[in-house]
């Protein structure tokens, strides 16, 4: 039987980089219990510079002769980004998939008595291992759970790069009975054959047994098991109605003893995602109403608890979410449990995001990082698709990088054929692009309203997509504003970074998801702040605004109220605006966001208005406050009388409260006033030459010849200082830049940067 023992204390960590730490104590270390990051604070906006780079972990593992007779496995929960481990100074594992569970064989390394492990982990940029870049903070540790595994000869296979050594899988077969199919691995690591078998039971929710068999198993090295059973009328898993859960308890036996045991919920379901209802669930059309979530807390970075995301779980369910995109990578695997229990249906991703290696065309470590996450939450039932990139195309799209996404979507489905395939793509992707016909479900993350655009311009991109598509099922797999909750307008507008604007944004959002039955739902970005160390926005630095939650899940932003005033059927009130107290104009409109259908309104204990709709945001107009405090109530009723209030506190002022507004709000430099000092009166385009510079070639190119370098600092250079222009010089042309909206290249610019760029021969 497998025992697990968690090593959690008696770390030692060093920020030191020195490779004697693989064989040596770490001399002056610090005392540190994992979980564990050393961007904690650096990576969401602290006082000292985001560090990236080799850090090394140490503990004492002590070893008994007879531990010695067991098979001993370490497993980690993750390593951010590339984690090398040491036994007593010999490399015994590694890792280079940073969010991904992995394990290390310790036998061949260990010896009776003290053993050094020493673990390296490292968060630097390498262009081999994804993420290259991202908008959120590659958070460096040891960062997860680490566990001893101790177990006899004979046991389920932990080495396959999977969590379980089995894999459940479940498929409809007629309108009452699905086919529950059982796979996996054991092993045997002793020299002598076995005969044994493996024993299956699925019990319900009451413990009884709803089915068992048994399969013979000859036990010789490496041996694979497989069988199938219908299961007629399950207790379906309906989402956040019932998510109704049966545990496979499994067994391999060997001589009249259970050499290893596997318990594993499972829940049975269907799901579809179709172009003109949406997603549907065992039968029923469904809207996905769901959030993003990254897996920082405030000044705790990454190095999250089981009880930070309990509490992360609570928020979730609080606002009525059925779904969850767990954001950008492989998250812990207690997460996904959770959202088993509770009814949440999940997109789960991989980090292919933003930019493709230019070291390694293929990108193997993409498809290492989607074995390894399908392997290891396979067996979740709240999965319905695996998320094979996120905005790739960002700042390149190549061959390369069409063929990594099919590479992807076809490794998906080789792993996982009962499941669906998903992308999110970025705005700039044309609705006829090719890439829209490698996954099930096309996401588009679209910002109309904040990065381009007016807000009303949403809907407008839904119908032209599905009118172009008429048989892709479209979802909104991202969309938001960055919020201040310190700051507050009676007129918000873009980048303002107000409340006021958050609210308006996402009810605009809400009503145009809701219209339209063939998109499948959205995930709002995000459900959280999160930290993103390279930001300065918004009255914040390291931190990226866009949550419902702030990051430290302290305070619920308004628009939090008006999701769960649409989604949540638990009743309340909630008055907007609260935190605007000072109110500098006499006409002031009360706010309230509820899912009950009839409130009163109150000012200073007098009774203004009686509201009876069913609107979820219900607005009553030119409330008049005198100079002074005013003490506003709202009262709502349920159609059983009970009664639910709120309260805030408005003090109408003199003055507006320069507190309220982001001051110093202009960029480094205007982009449109910096081309504007360039005559583009001569842009007529001409054809470009075979063997010159143009701005096709990457900057990395340009950068390789000094007076094409000089063409593109004489237009660019404003745009060069910042960790974005850096990382993606190899794969960013001029070309691409056009298309992205931040830039605001004017389109008579390119013709005239290509005739200067044209008469410059390549070597």
């Amino acid at each position: 039987m497998m025992q697990i023992n968690a090593l959690n204390d008696d770390w030692t960590f060093s920020k030191h980089n020195d490779p004697s730490f693989a064989t040596q104590s770490i001399p002056e270390g610090q005392s540190v219990e994992l979980p564990h990051t050393w961007n904690e604070t650096d990576g969401q906006g602290g006082i000292e510079s985001y560090y990236r780079g080799k850090c090394w972990y140490q503990r004492k593992l002590a070893i008994s002769e007879e531990d010695l007779t067991k098979r001993l496995y370490l497993e980690f929960g993750a390593a951010g980004n590339i984690g090398q481990v040491y036994i007593n100074g010999s490399l015994s594992g590694e890792s280079r998939c940073g969010y991904a569970m992995f394990r290390v064989a310790l036998n061949p390394y260990l010896m009776a008595g003290e053993n050094l492990i020493a673990v390296l982990v490292d968060n630097s940029y390498d262009n081999e291992v994804l993420p290259l870049l991202a908008d959120f903070t590659f958070y460096g540790g040891l960062y997860r759970e680490v566990n001893l595994l101790v177990m006899g000869d004979i046991h389920f296979d932990v080495m396959d790069n999977g969590r379980d050594g089995v894999y459940l899988s479940q498929r409809k077969t007629s309108e009452t009975s699905f086919e529950l199919s059982v796979h996996g691995q054991v092993v045997n690591e002793a020299q002598v054959l076995h005969e044994g078998e493996v024993l299956f039971q699925l019990k319900d929710q009451e413990g009884q047994a709803v089915f068992e068999v048994k399969a013979p198993l000859m036990l010789d090295g490496v041996n694979k098991f497989e069988f199938q059973n219908e299961i007629d009328s399950p207790i379906l898993w309906n989402g956040i109605i019932n998510p109704y859960l049966y545990t496979a308890f499994i067994s391999v036996i060997s001589d009249g003893q259970v050499r290893d045991t596997r318990n594993i919920a499972i829940g049975f379901r269907t799901i579809e995602a179709t172009a003109e209802h949406g997603v549907i669930l065992n039968g029923k059309p469904i809207k996905l109403n769901g959030v993003c979530r990254h897996q920082d807390y405030g000044n705790v970075g990454n190095a999250i608890t089981k009880t930070h995301m309990d509490e992360d779980m609570a928020l979730i369910r609080e606002i009525g979410a059925n779904s969850v995109r767990l954001a950008h990578y492989q998250h812990d695997d207690y997460f996904y449990s959770l959202c088993d229990r509770y009814g949440l249906l999940v997109w789960a991703e991989i980090p292919y995001i933003s930019i493709p290696s230019t070291k390694d065309p293929e990108n193997h470590n993409a498809l290492e990082q989607l074995e390894r996450l399908i392997k290891q939450a396979y067996n979740h039932c709240s999965i319905y698709c695996w998320g094979v990139q996120n905005e790739i195309t960002i700042a390149v799209e190549t061959e390369h990088t069409h063929n990594t996404i099919k590479k992807l979507a076809a490794l998906a489905k080789q792993l996982d054929p009962n499941r669906l395939t998903a992308q999110a793509n970025i705005n700039g992707v044309e609705d006829d692009s090719v890439i829209n016909t490698y996954t099930d479900i096309v996401g588009y993350n679209l910002y109309y309203g904040w990065y381009y655009g007016e807000i009303k311009e949403l809907g407008e991109r839904f119908d032209a997509f599905h009118h172009t598509n008429p048989n892709t099922p479209l979802i909104l797999s991202e969309y938001g504003v960055d919020t201040n909750p310190k700051f507050h307008s009676y007129e918000p507008k873009v980048q303002d970074y107000t409340e006021e604007y958050q609210l308006m944004f996402h009810h605009n959002a809400l009503e145009t998801i809701n219209s339209r039955p063939f998109v499948q739902g959205g995930y709002v970005w995000n459900m959280f702040d999160f930290g993103s160390a390279n930001r300065r926005e918004g009255g914040e630095t390291g931190k990226n605004l866009k949550g419902l939650v702030s990051i430290d899940r302290k305070l619920k932003k308004d628009a939090f109220y008006l999701y769960k005033s649409y989604w949540s059927q638990e009743p309340f009130v909630y008055l907007a605006g609260r935190r605007f107290v000072n109110r500098h104009q006499e006409m002031n409109d009360i706010v309230i966001l509820t899912n009950l259908s009839r409130v009163k309104v109150y000012k200073n204990g007098v009774f203004l208005i009686e509201i009876e709709s069913n609107e979820s945001m219900k607005i009553l107009k030119n409330v008049a406050l005198a100079y002074g405090e005013h003490h506003v109530t709202v009262e709502g009723f349920d159609d059983h009388g009970n009664v639910f209030t709120d309260e805030m506190t408005l003090r109408r002022v003199y003055e507006r409260d320069s507190g309220y507004v982001l001051e110093n709000t202009k960029k480094v430099f205007n982009v449109v006033n910096w081309f504007e000092k360039f005559d583009l009166t001569n842009a007529e385009a001409s054809p470009i030459k075979e063997g010159y510079f143009s701005t096709f070639d990457t900057i990395e190119v340009l950068y390789g010849n000094e007076a094409a370098k000089a063409v593109f600092l004489k237009y660019f250079e404003a745009y060069t200082n910042n960790p974005f222009f850096e990382v993606t010089m190899g794969v960013m042309s001029i070309q691409k830049m056009s298309q992205i909206v931040q830039y605001n290249i004017p389109p008579e610019l390119l013709a005239i940067i290509n005739r200067e760029l044209n008469i410059i021969q390549k070597d």
